[in-house]
């Protein structure tokens, strides 16, 4: 059994599409997401050329949320594309397989599970970051990795400091998020044998300060079409699977101001018997929880085109199915 996994915001870089574009149909991918994802705020009605972005960008561009979000989801759904040619959900592709995102990840991957069009989830990932950087504007917000200490502890200074636990990413590593003087004052305070470390964000996401931009979205979702995901899918807020495509539609929404639960994700892909668990580009962050969260599990990380035969090897061996074996 597979896991495919997909990162979220945090993971970009600087020219982190440039070496994605010796493979062929990489660089048409891109032209026509940023097409379907089309003008930017303030952008004077140009489209948000994510081509532009994932090459020659610096580093503060692919910071701002309303441009990193539809570039990470892009280059995840063009590095499938290129393991992938013919679609994941195609017929001769991998049967064994579970998908999970983290954060805008979830995006990805509810498009490579079929739950939403390629069209509706960059559509969708354009109107969350918009919204989302929109919010971040109205309080001086942000997050803070808290990593190490006992977690009861962790726990009790986060909540003393008055932030909220927003990512519980593995053992050891909650991010907390709340406004300046919340992460101040825990920093100043800090859980015994713990770090906490001031993250580069431009809000507290996956909190109540996330509620208008979860009220942008509530209001647009239902004019979007969803279907059951043809390949397990999990959900961020328990590590649940979720069969019916209206769902995973409301956990996304609900998502922007709700905790990522990722710990749970990785017990469920545990659980699961996950053998392998490969991470699409802008890739790393999800390779390195999983070798700490899911231990003796093969991963790869498809960070550029060098890692692809890689890949392809990884979805030989524990993708597919072979005649008389048990039903995973």
């Amino acid at each position: 059994m597979l896991a495919l996994v997909c990162p979220g915001q945090g993971s970009q870089a600087p020219g982190m599409l440039a070496p994605w574009l010796e493979v062929p149909g990489v660089a048409e991918r891109l032209r026509w997401a940023s097409a379907v994802v089309g003008p930017v705020s303030g952008g004077g009605g140009a489209p948000l050329d994510l081509l532009a972005h994932g090459t020659a960008s610096d580093a503060d561009t692919v910071r701002d949320t309303a441009v990193a979000q539809p570039l990470i989801v892009a280059a995840g759904l063009a590095a499938a594309a290129a393991l992938w040619p013919g679609g994941l959900l195609a017929g001769g592709g991998p049967t064994d397989v579970v998908v999970a995102g983290h954060s805008v990840g979830e995006l990805t991957a509810a498009a490579l599970a079929g739950a939403l069009s390629t069209e509706a989830a960059l559509v969708l990932v354009r109107e969350r970051g918009r919204a989302m950087a929109a919010a971040a504007t109205r309080t001086a917000t942000g997050m803070s990795a808290v990593v190490g200490g006992r977690p009861e502890e962790v726990e009790a200074a986060i909540a003393a400091s008055g932030a909220t636990a927003a990512n519980r990413n593995a053992a050891g590593q909650v991010v907390a998020a709340g406004t300046a003087e919340q992460l101040a004052a825990l920093a100043a305070a800090p859980p015994a044998k713990a770090r906490v470390i001031a993250l580069q964000v431009a809000g507290a996401f996956h909190t109540e300060h996330m509620a208008p931009a979860r009220a942008e979205l509530e209001a647009l979702a239902p004019g979007l079409t969803a279907t059951d995901p043809a390949l397990p899918l999990l959900s961020n807020a328990d590590g649940a699977e979720v069969r019916a495509g209206r769902d995973v539609l409301d956990r996304i929404v609900a998502q922007v101001t709700s905790p990522v639960r990722w710990d749970l994700c990785s017990d469920a892909l545990v659980a699961r018997g996950v053998s392998a668990v490969l991470e699409l580009s802008p890739a790393g962050t999800l390779a390195g929880l999983a070798k700490r969260a899911m231990p003796g599990v093969e991963i790869v990380a498809l960070k550029g085109p060098e890692d692809l035969d890689a890949a392809r090897d990884l979805v030989a061996r524990h993708a597919h199915r072979t005649p008389g074996s048990a039903s995973a």
